[in-house]
């Protein structure tokens, strides 16, 4: 792949921006994988800044594409399941709720973007918070990907370790979180 992107020469980053974006679209793409490639590819600042433009990209065409086709067309692409946890979404128009479900690490913030295209919620407001609240995990996977590159695993491992601290509880009690946030948006 990266002999690939040296024969794109300075084409190779948008197309990386045009990954991005698509893996947010068409969610069963893996963006912790892009993430970490756009780190190994650029290094930490490049691949932060063109993985936070795609996902950016990609998070506003979700979005607009919820509120282009409207929810009855969203919700019959949305499992029952995830939709019984995330459907009060519809209805909020926090711009905190936003920023804290794209802040912790394992809720599905793809679907969560045409979830927000069918709130009220402006797409500006919606485009700055959930940049936000990507931002940490970007730049996580970024610093992964670009020490990897250089071969300092111990910063790896480093990294690894104080994000794994955080997440770890984080993803355990999302589910909690969740429904804290829901509580919330119902008063």
């Amino acid at each position: 792949f990266q002999a690939q992107l040296r024969a794109w020469g300075w084409f190779a980053p948008v197309i990386f921006v045009f990954i991005q974006a698509l893996q947010v679209i068409i969610s069963p793409i893996p963006g912790e994988a892009t993430g970490f490639l756009g780190g190994y590819l650029f290094g930490l600042t490049l691949g932060f800044i063109y993985s936070t433009v795609g996902l950016t990209l990609g998070t506003m065409g979700a979005f607009w594409i919820g509120r282009w086709l409207g929810g009855a067309f969203v919700r019959r692409y949305i499992a029952d399941h995830i939709w019984e946890r995330l459907g009060f979404i519809v209805e909020a128009e926090g711009a905190i709720l936003a920023f804290i479900i794209y802040l912790i690490p394992g809720f599905p913030k793809d679907i969560v973007a045409y979830l927000f295209g069918i709130s009220p919620m402006p797409i500006w407001v919606f485009a700055v918070v959930s940049t936000l609240g990507r931002m940490p995990g970007t730049w996580v996977l970024s610093a992964q990907g670009g020490r990897t590159a250089t071969g300092q695993y111990l910063q790896v491992a480093l990294i690894s370790a104080l994000v794994a601290a955080v997440a770890i509880p984080l993803y355990y009690y999302r589910h909690q979180i969740l429904n804290l946030i829901r509580r919330g948006s119902r008063t």
